[in-house]
């Protein structure tokens, strides 16, 4: 019974790492862009162009490096990998700093996967 239901939970939890992965994807894509026209638009701004460039790969390259670790975690998850597990433990730890939203799903995410049934999933597999 407490077996079947810890399962939902950690399904809940890779189905919206996914989700967000997806969506950080996205993201990424479009604050790239975004950055690149407003570069197009400082004109001869010595500095404005400098902070531009750097924030315009940088931000980028951030976004998609954390938006795909929850997306293969979220993956694994679904698999009952057990380095998804604590792969996502990370992520949603670090989630946390993500105020509002971060930090709501990283404290359930924290909840399932921290659980004695949620790690006795993960030990059967």
């Amino acid at each position: 019974m407490e077996d079947s239901r810890m399962k939902k939970h950690v399904t809940v939890v890779g189905a919206i790492q996914i989700g967000f992965g997806i969506i950080g994807l996205i993201g990424a894509v479009a604050v790239f862009f975004a950055l690149r026209f407003a570069l197009g638009q400082v004109g001869n701004d010595e500095t404005a162009t400098v902070v531009l460039r750097f924030l315009s790969l940088s931000l980028p390259v951030l976004l998609i490096f954390l938006s795909t670790l929850g997306l293969v975690g979220g993956i694994g998850l679904l698999a009952y990998k057990p380095w998804a597990r604590y792969l996502v433990i990370v992520v949603a730890a670090l989630g946390c700093l993500n105020i509002p939203i971060g930090t709501l799903k990283g404290v359930y995410f924290l909840w399932v996967l921290l659980q004695d049934d949620t790690v006795k999933l993960f030990e059967n597999k």
